[in-house]
């Protein structure tokens, strides 16, 4: 049986390559997607069994979204993430959005034709490493942080000081100070660089 497919990555060349490994008898790439909003145009239009995506997209939309409003398609295809990205918060942002699965572009073409057909099936596609942080990210969820206190704490990596922040958001000092007490607060860090540590190995920013 075979399996068809649709890629989307926004480096031609990457899907040139993908195609070239991927055409076999049992896997037919039947469409290409620079960006997620092309993906979900059209995966309603080619009905593929399986969405092979990336999980950054350059402008628009990124791989988490995109999976997302893949998933609410009717039929829904299945996604399985192809990336070079493997920071756990992205990992279970995708398991999370509705993925099949997780594969990083360091794999043997065959790993992905065997993912792709697995995920065609209804499988579940985890390396053993990425399936033990997927689990022990769902035992531990990464703290909650509001928009405006995760566009705080984005400044705050940039090194701008709580008057520039201020500037920047249209709000007073205090406030400013408010929402980084909340963040201390949420991420349990008694500093900025400890804070700023933790959300980019966390993913929130």
């Amino acid at each position: 049986m075979t399996t068809t497919v649709l890629l989307v990555d926004d480096h031609p060349i990457v899907r040139s390559g993908l195609r070239a490994v991927l055409e076999s008898d049992t896997v037919h790439v039947i469409g290409e997607a620079a960006t997620g909003e092309e993906a979900i145009a059209l995966a309603g239009h080619l009905h593929p069994d399986v969405v092979l995506c990336d999980l950054r997209l350059g402008a628009g939309i990124d791989g988490i979204r995109t999976t997302a409003a893949l998933r609410a398609l009717d039929p829904a295809p299945a996604v399985l993430i192809l990336t070079t990205y493997d920071r756990d918060a992205e990992i279970l942002g995708a398991i999370e959005a509705g993925a099949a699965g997780y594969l990083l572009k360091d794999v043997a073409p065959d790993v992905i034709i065997e993912g792709i057909q697995r995920a065609g099936r209804g499988d579940m596609i985890l390396a053993p490493d990425l399936a033990s942080r997927v689990l022990n990210g769902m035992r531990n969820p990464r703290p909650r942080l509001t928009d405006r206190e995760t566009e705080v704490l984005r400044l705050l990596s940039t090194g701008a000081a709580n008057k520039d922040i201020a500037r920047s958001l249209f709000v007073t000092e205090a406030t400013v100070k408010s929402h980084i007490a909340h963040i201390f607060t949420k991420l349990d860090v008694d500093s900025r660089s400890r804070a700023i540590h933790i959300a980019q190995e966390t993913g929130i920013i």
